[in-house]
């Protein structure tokens, strides 16, 4: 559940500059998404999206451990000991799955429910009086965050905004500063390591970066909800585009958007906010998944049933025109042309665009070429024409298996292509079988 304010409960706003209660919340969060889901785009480059998921379960027992060597809750001492637990994690791993020949996933899952269980051993053997709330832990206590706070230059300013915008901006100089190490490494990590760049290095810093955005990220969303904030919004923004640097950016306003979409609804419906968080960012990363521009379901579809369509009308425009070089007066009825390419609605709206774009005229149920709908066909004969050629002279194929390969790259051969036909087949006039190749 929300927290509940009260009017009293705005008395307390004079120590919050600039922003109402409400407003730092969806801040935190907005900064926090941010935070993990830059680091995260290498993640996901790398196809180690959940390693994510394991160094948030890892950093346990580093977390234990400076704890019980410092006996406090200071926020340095408990980054150090996630930090040493990551890389631990990352060493322990990389080792099996390059020394012991254990599968990457495999291996990322039996050292990440080791040291989940151990972190919880050492939580209850060697902390007997600390409280573990599992709740907190999962769901983080996003709602709570503006009132534990650190004065900076006489202002009270949450202490969750200022460790994560620290790590935020901890997260960004590496990107910038290392920019060219990571992005080789990330996309050939043979290659960086010929070129003289460290592969292993970059790896290790990678998951150092996730180590610590993971703890500064507990107190908002929680050990578990952070790897949706790791991987979603840089998930999603690898659906949007091919470039590193916008996939980066995209990611960060994709979980900025998270962030006040997930306030609005949790509000809403009244339930937990970073929960809610998620919801959004899954929704967002759906909607990519139907709408991409290049990889989504809908445009998939549509670049297919234009694909489709337009094979269609290519194979119609060279059927027809096969039929006037028979020299006789007949023409293909409507009903006779969709049987002959294969029948469907499809074939029915191919005819009718055709007969639209003015390609064809539709004469009393009768197909006939219009003069620019002849010289369409008459470059895709030759196309195909061409090419049984080449296939016979050059390839050797046999006269009777050239037509099936012909019919379906006809449709894909442009004009450099066809140059390069002519050039080699200049001398011949008909194809294999006869006829006349068009000019």
């Amino acid at each position: 559940m929300t927290y509940d304010f009260t009017m009293a409960d705005f008395t307390l706003l004079a120590a919050l500059p600039w922003l109402s209660v409400k407003g730092w919340i969806v801040l935190i969060a907005a900064v926090t998404n941010i935070a993990c889901a830059v680091i995260g785009c290498f993640l996901v480059l790398r196809r180690m999206s959940m390693m994510g998921d394991a160094l948030s379960h890892a950093v346990l027992p580093g977390l234990a451990i400076a704890f019980i060597l410092s006996n406090s809750y200071s926020i340095l001492p408990l980054f150090l000991g996630a930090l040493a637990a990551g890389l631990l994690t990352t060493f322990l791993s990389q080792t099996l799955h390059q020394y012991a020949g254990v599968p990457s996933d495999a291996s990322m899952g039996v050292v990440f429910t080791s040291l989940f269980a151990l972190g919880v051993v050492l939580i209850k053997k060697g902390i007997p009086n600390v409280h573990f709330d599992i709740g907190c832990v999962y769901e983080g206590a996003l709602e709570y965050t503006p009132w534990n706070t650190i004065e900076v230059l006489n202002y009270d300013i949450p202490r969750a905004f200022i460790v994560i915008v620290l790590v935020l901006t901890l997260n960004l100089m590496a990107i910038v500063l290392l920019w060219k190490e990571l992005k080789l490494s990330s996309f050939d990590p043979a290659l960086a390591t010929t070129m003289g760049l460290s592969a292993t290095a970059m790896h290790y810093l990678l998951m150092a970066l996730v180590s610590l955005t993971t703890v500064a990220s507990f107190e908002a969303v929680g050990s578990i909800l952070v790897v949706a904030m790791l991987i979603v919004p840089a998930a999603t923004a690898h659906l949007l585009c091919d470039r590193l640097s916008l996939m980066v950016l995209l990611s960060a306003l994709v979980g900025a958007a998270s962030a006040v979409l997930g306030y609005w609804a949790a509000k809403l419906w009244d339930t937990n906010i970073a929960g809610m968080i998620t919801v959004a960012a899954g929704l967002l990363y759906a909607l990519a998944v139907l709408f991409s521009p290049h990889y989504g379901v809908t445009s998939t579809l549509i670049r297919n049933l234009r694909m489709s369509l337009r094979v269609l009308r290519e194979d119609l425009l060279a059927m027809l025109y096969r039929v006037e070089e028979l020299g006789s007066e007949k023409t293909l009825s409507t009903s006779e042309a969709t049987t002959a390419v294969g029948g469907g609605w499809l074939v029915r709206w191919g005819i009718g665009n055709l007969v639209r774009n003015r390609r064809v005229d539709w004469i009393e149920g009768r197909l006939q070429l219009t003069e620019q709908g002849r010289q369409d066909a008459r470059k895709l004969v030759r196309s195909h024409r061409l090419w049984e050629t080449y296939l016979v002279e050059y390839l050797g194929m046999p006269l009777d298996h050239v037509h099936e390969p012909a019919h379906r790259v006809e449709h894909y051969i442009d004009e450099e292509l066809q140059q390069k036909l002519e050039a080699k087949l200049d001398t011949l006039r008909r194809d294999p079988h006869g006829r006349e190749i068009p000019e």
